[in-house]
């Protein structure tokens, strides 16, 4: 059983690193049209905006990656994900507090409900990319 869960485990993490590659040409240009819409909201925060921005654009950069990388498994729970907004799913994880969820986004987890590959299987990601996405993931499930 061990063995067939380390070979399924493999697979999937490979599969998630090829999708992650093919998806990150499309996802940079989908972004450009909800941008459109956000000056608005900016305007009504005009007098934080020095305190705002750096929050903003890591919010922007995870949803980014997060569109482009981790909604494969995120959006569906594949491979025991937890699904993206679902709290309970989210809540046991969230209360590890926010270096194990960095951890196992970077170095990968297998565990009792399923596996996360490292760096979502696209290792071209930085550390900062992928702690902005886990940042917006856990911001959606609170």
């Amino acid at each position: 059983m061990k063995k067939t869960s380390l070979i399924l485990a493999i697979s999937l993490a490979t599969l998630l690193g090829a999708c992650g590659k093919q998806e990150s040409a499309p996802e940079a240009a989908a972004p450009a049209a909800p941008e459109a819409v956000a000056p608005a909201p900016a305007v009504m925060e005009k007098h934080d905006e020095a305190a705002n921005k750096p929050e903003e654009a890591a919010n922007d950069v995870g949803k980014k990656v997060f569109g482009a990388v981790c909604s494969m498994c995120h959006a569906s729970g594949a491979a025991g994900a937890p699904k993206f907004g679902n709290k309970e799913e989210w809540g046991p994880r969230i209360a590890q507090g926010m270096d194990v969820l960095y951890k196992h986004a970077l170095e990968g987890f297998t565990g009792a409900k399923g596996m996360m590959p490292a760096r979502g299987g696209s290792t071209t990601l930085s550390d900062d990319d992928v702690k902005a996405a886990v940042n917006y993931m856990v911001d959606k499930a609170k």
